[in-house]
C-alpha cells in the first residue's frame, strides 16, 4: 500500500555507449525528441477497395462492432518461454519460464482525470471497461514497462494501484510524471537495457509523438518525453512488444539489432481512415503497414492489438473494423507468417 506522505523516487536513467536519442531541430524545441526517420511517407501497400470484407471468422453484435474472433488460429511451436495474456487495447500480461511476470502498458479503466470526464463528451474516447485481473495477480508483478505518455498507454491511477513492489521501466523524461510515493523508476534511452532477473529487457525505436497537455493545440509538453517499444530477451527467445507506431525503417533497424523475432505484439488500429485525421497513420500502423513490419522483423509469429470491445476507437470506424482489415490483408499480401488472434482476455503461450 501507499502512503499519504511524499517519499522520494529512487530514479535512474539508464545509459551506455549503445544509448541511441535524436532531438528535434526545430527552433526553440532543440531538446525535445525526434523520430529516427522522421520524414518517412514510403508506405509499401495500402489498401484502396472493399478494405473491410465480412469473415466467418469474426461474430458480431453489429456492423464490425462488439465481435469475438471465432477462427482457429495455426499452429505455432516456438518453445520460446513466453505466456501472453492480451488485457485489451495495448496492455499486456507477460510470464516467462524463468519465473517473471511483466506488465506491459497496463490501463484498467478510462483516461486519468480530469480527461476522462471530459471526454465522455466525446464520442470515441471512453471505451467498455476491461475485466478486473485480480489483486493476487497483479501482486506477483516484477516490472511495469510503459511505451509513452499518452493517456491510453499510462495512468496514473494504475502507478497508485500497482504500488512500489515492482520495477518501474520507462523512457526518457517519464518520471516526472510519477507522484513522489518510493517508485523505482528506470529512464531509458533507446537500445538501452535493464535485467529483470533472467529477462533482459531492451528499449528500442518507435514512430511516434508524446505529450500530456489534454487542451488541443497546446504544445508545452510536446515530444518532452521519449517513446519506443520494447525487446524481452529470456534464455535466447525473444518477444517484441512494438507501442503505438507507424511504419518506419525502424523495423529493420531492430531485425539488424537482434536478429529474427521469436514473438511480435504488433498494433494494427488508429490509423488513417476516412473517420481519422490523415496524420494518423505517420504515427500509428495500419494492418497492411504491421504485415509488413512483421516480415522486416522476421517475426516468428504475431499477436495484434489495438481493436476490441475495450479499446479505444481512436480513428477506427468500429471495435473491429482494424481486425476485419487485417483478415482481408493477410490473405491478399499472402503472408507466410502466423498471425494469433486473440480476444480480451485471452492468453497464448509460445
Amino acid at each position: 500500500m501507499l502512503v499519504g506522505c511524499a517519499t522520494p523516487n529512487r530514479t535512474t536513467r539508464v545509459d551506455d555507449s549503445s544509448a541511441v536519442v535524436i532531438y528535434s531541430d526545430e527552433v526553440g524545441y532543440e531538446d525535445r525528441f525526434s523520430n529516427l526517420y522522421n520524414d518517412f511517407r514510403d508506405y509499401p501497400v495500402t489498401c484502396t477497395d472493399d478494405c473491410y470484407p465480412a469473415s466467418a471468422d469474426i461474430k458480431c453484435e453489429s456492423d464490425m462492432q462488439n465481435c469475438q474472433f471465432v477462427g482457429n488460429n495455426p499452429q505455432v511451436n516456438l518453445r520460446a518461454g513466453f505466456t501472453v495474456t492480451w488485457l485489451g487495447h495495448a496492455s499486456f500480461i507477460l510470464n516467462t519460464t524463468g519465473g517473471e511476470q511483466i506488465l506491459i502498458d497496463p490501463v484498467f479503466g478510462q483516461f486519468d482525470w480530469p480527461v476522462n470526464w471530459a471526454f465522455r463528451l466525446a464520442e470515441g474516447f471512453s471505451r467498455n471497461e476491461p475485466a478486473e485481473v485480480g489483486e493476487a495477480k497483479l501482486a506477483q508483478t516484477d516490472a511495469i514497462v510503459y511505451s509513452h505518455i499518452h493517456y491510453d498507454h499510462f495512468n496514473k491511477a494504475d502507478i497508485a494501484e500497482l504500488g512500489t513492489t515492482p520495477a518501474y521501466l520507462v523512457p526518457l523524461g517519464f518520471a516526472e510524471h510519477f507522484p513522489d510515493r518510493g517508485f523505482t523508476i528506470n529512464e531509458m534511452a533507446w537500445y538501452t537495457s535493464k535485467k529483470i532477473g533472467k529477462t533482459s529487457i531492451h528499449f528500442v525505436p518507435a514512430h511516434h509523438f508524446s505529450n500530456r497537455i489534454w487542451v488541443p493545440y497546446l504544445y508545452e509538453d510536446d515530444n518532452a518525453t521519449l517513446w519506443g517499444g520494447w525487446v524481452f530477451e529470456h534464455e535466447g527467445k525473444t518477444l517484441f512488444f512494438a507501442g503505438d507506431t507507424g511504419y518506419s525503417p525502424h523495423f529493420k533497424d531492430i531485425k539488424d539489432r537482434f536478429g529474427d523475432i521469436d514473438v511480435c505484439l504488433l498494433p494494427i488500429a488508429s490509423y488513417f481512415s476516412e473517420t481519422s485525421p490523415k496524420w494518423y497513420r505517420k504515427v500509428h500502423t495500419t494492418p497492411e503497414d504491421a504485415i509488413v513490419a512483421a516480415e522486416d522483423l522476421g517475426c516468428k509469429v504475431v499477436v495484434p492489438w489495438g481493436y476490441g470491445n475495450a479499446s479505444w476507437m481512436m480513428g477506427d470506424k468500429t471495435s473491429h473494423s482494424a481486425l476485419f482489415r487485417l483478415m482481408k490483408m493477410k490473405q491478399q499480401l499472402n503472408t507466410s507468417v502466423p498471425w494469433v488472434i486473440l480476444n480480451e482476455g485471452g492468453k497464448v503461450s509460445f
